[in-house]
C-alpha cells in the first residue's frame, strides 16, 4: 500500500500542482505571502514573549498572555476587573446605594405608607367615633 514517498513529498507536489496552472506573477505572489504571514507570525509570537519577560522582570501586569495562552479572560480586564471580596455574602450585599434602607420602627411599613397625600386619613378614635 506504500508508495515510498513520504508524505511531506505529496503535500509539497500537491501544492505545486495546485500553483503549476496559475501565471508565474501569480505563483511569485502567493509564495510572497506565504513567506511574509510566517514571518509575521515569527515576529507577533517574539514581541509576545519579550514582553512577557519584561513584565516579568519588572514586576508590573502581565499584558500578554500568562504562560502564553493560560489565562482567562477575567485576567485581561484590568481596571474594570471587579474588586476582591474579602468575605462571601448575598446578591443583596453588593446593591450598594439600591439596598433597601433598614427601619428603625417596630412596625413595619405598609402599602398605604407610601401613598403620601393620597393615603387615607387615620381616624384618632375607637370604632364608636366614625359615626
Amino acid at each position: 500500500m506504500s508508495t515510498g514517498m513520504p508524505q511531506a513529498s505529496v503535500k509539497s507536489q500537491i501544492f505545486e500542482s495546485v500553483l503549476g496552472f496559475l501565471p508565474d506573477w501569480v505563483q511569485i505572489t502567493v509564495l510572497a505571502l506565504i513567506v511574509l504571514a510566517v514571518l509575521a507570525s515569527w515576529a507577533v509570537k517574539i514581541k509576545r514573549k519579550i514582553a512577557y519577560r519584561r513584565a516579568v522582570r519588572s514586576g508590573g501586569s502581565v499584558h500578554a498572555a500568562a504562560q502564553y495562552g493560560q489565562g482567562r479572560g477575567a485576567d485581561y480586564l484590568g481596571e474594570y476587573a471587579p474588586q476582591q471580596a474579602q468575605q462571601q455574602g448575598s446578591g443583596a450585599d453588593h446593591l450598594g446605594t439600591y439596598a433597601p434602607q433598614q427601619t428603625q420602627t417596630a412596625q413595619q411599613p405598609s402599602g398605604a405608607d407610601f401613598l403620601g397625600a393620597y393615603a387615607p386619613q387615620r381616624q384618632t378614635g375607637g370604632p364608636a367615633s366614625s359615626a
